[in-house]
């Protein structure tokens, strides 16, 4: 197997990520946590982070430059949709042709030495780390929250009360080409049931 697991993973990242993206209306884009602390990143912000963190990482420490800028030339929800998924599918496919000699070498990271495989599993950590801050601005914003790692509140609940993983769409290509057309055709959610989503739920 080697190291595809890891080039697998950062494929159905690519795809959680875009699919909270496109989970924002485009009202929420300048919504922060609490609207007079500038501490907390709103999704405009967090988009920017992703875009040039992750073309900073795959640049420097990977040695994987797409030749194009990280940042959309207009900065709407929908355009960096499109340059991220343009961006990492590119990033994606040049993963697919590194053999484990590639992987195996190790790379500065930061101030240390690292594997590629090593960093690139942390790059991958890194965005799913705000990508779940992004999912706490959608539910303030009062938005559904589709799956990222299995089920949710709104896909149905807990996983051991038979709740579904439901993305937005099925691909990327399905999403840019549904947020292109207004976004109204994002996979129906069931809610969360009558079953409480914790599995701690307030006792009365």
């Amino acid at each position: 197997m080697g190291h595809r697991f890891l080039v697998d993973t950062y494929e159905t990242e690519r795809l959680k990520t875009l699919s909270t993206w496109s989970t924002f209306k485009d009202e929420d884009m300048s919504r922060r946590p609490h609207p007079q602390d500038k501490r907390g990143r709103n999704a405009h912000e967090h988009m920017v982070h992703q875009c040039m963190g992750e073309n900073v990482w795959f640049c420097n420490m990977l040695g994987i430059d797409v030749g194009a800028p990280p940042l959309p030339e207009e900065e709407t929800r929908l355009e960096f949709i499109k340059r991220y998924a343009e961006d990492s599918g590119k990033r994606l496919e040049t993963l697919r042709e590194k053999d484990d000699a590639w992987w195996d070498e190790e790379v500065k990271f930061f101030n240390v030495s690292r594997s590629r495989a090593w960093v690139l599993t942390r790059r991958i950590a890194h965005t799913a780390h705000h990508r779940g801050q992004m999912t706490m601005l959608l539910r303030m914003a009062e938005r559904d929250i589709y799956s990222i790692y299995g089920p949710t509140a709104d896909t149905g609940g807990l996983m051991q009360n038979k709740a579904e993983t439901i993305y937005p769409y099925p691909d990327i290509e399905t999403l840019i080409k549904g947020e292109s057309a207004g976004g109204n055709n994002k996979a129906p959610l069931p809610g969360p049931g009558d079953k409480p989503c914790t599995e701690r739920p307030e006792q009365v």
